[in-house]
């Protein structure tokens, strides 16, 4: 596996932290491909997602995924109402290292009420219920309302950026906003990434206060594209500013979507 640079290794942020237990009720996710031709609606896109820890057998884990738990998602698509889903499954840390998380689902709705009405369907149920027979190493379930712009440029290779919660939440949206985007914003070329997805986590899936905080995701043409883009100095300045506002915790991550 290749590596990433030194700097990404931030002590005081606890770069691999992780959830290692067994979290909330979650839904799953068919391939991007299988999107419901659902009319967009006014306000944010919502986003129930899932986060998988290593499981017991990778192998086992991908056979059911694939041949029963993805077929039984797309067949119950109507019934719970998402719009596209996106599938990831992280390589490597940001510095090379074996993932922190395994993989992650993305269930998108138009709003944060379609997704409380998709997921107090029986189809929804179903999908939870599934997860037993396969997640073994645990997982995570949370809502996201998107805070960036909707984009449906393809995102093949991606850098994942899951926030822990801050230590003053207020704080961290204020630098965010009026530092931390701006300088991504003006890196992207340099960087190369075609997209940037940025979501904040309103609850688990059962309604308590969300186990992680934020989510970034920036998205590049190839895993080639990333390795170059990952390289830059306009990357080592988006990891730099980190410990300025991410005082909480974050777990960074190099995946593909499949």
């Amino acid at each position: 596996m290749r590596r990433f640079p030194s700097w990404w290794l931030i002590p005081s942020m606890a770069l691999a932290a992780a959830c290692s237990k067994p979290a909330d009720k979650a839904a799953e996710a068919p391939p991007a491909d299988t999107a419901a031709a659902a009319a967009p609606a006014a306000g944010p896109q919502a986003i129930v997602t899932v986060i998988y820890n290593q499981p017991k057998s990778p192998a086992a884990f991908e056979k059911y995924y694939a041949e029963k738990h993805l077929p039984l998602v797309t067949s119950l698509q109507p019934e719970i109402g998402f719009t596209k889903a996106e599938l990831s499954k992280f390589t490597s840390t940001l510095d090379g290292k074996k993932p922190t998380f395994y993989r992650q689902a993305e269930l998108y709705f138009n709003s944060l009420d379609d997704a409380k009405k998709g997921m107090a369907t029986d189809g929804f149920k179903k999908v939870g219920d599934d997860l037993g027979n396969f997640a073994t190493g645990g997982f995570i379930g949370m809502v996201a309302v998107e805070t960036g712009d909707k984009s449906e440029t393809p995102c093949p290779a991606l850098v994942t950026v899951i926030y822990d919660t801050p230590k003053d939440t207020a704080a961290f949206e204020s630098y965010y906003s009026a530092n931390h985007l701006p300088l991504v914003t003006s890196v992207k070329e340099e960087v190369g990434f075609d997209r940037a997805d940025l979501t904040r986590f309103a609850s688990n899936l059962d309604g308590s206060a969300p186990a992680k905080y934020r989510q970034a995701e920036l998205c590049f043409a190839s895993m080639d594209a990333l390795t170059k883009g990952t390289a830059t100095a306009g990357f080592k300045k988006i990891g730099d500013d980190l410990p300025k506002f991410a005082t909480g915790g974050l777990t960074g991550l190099i995946g593909e979507q499949k």
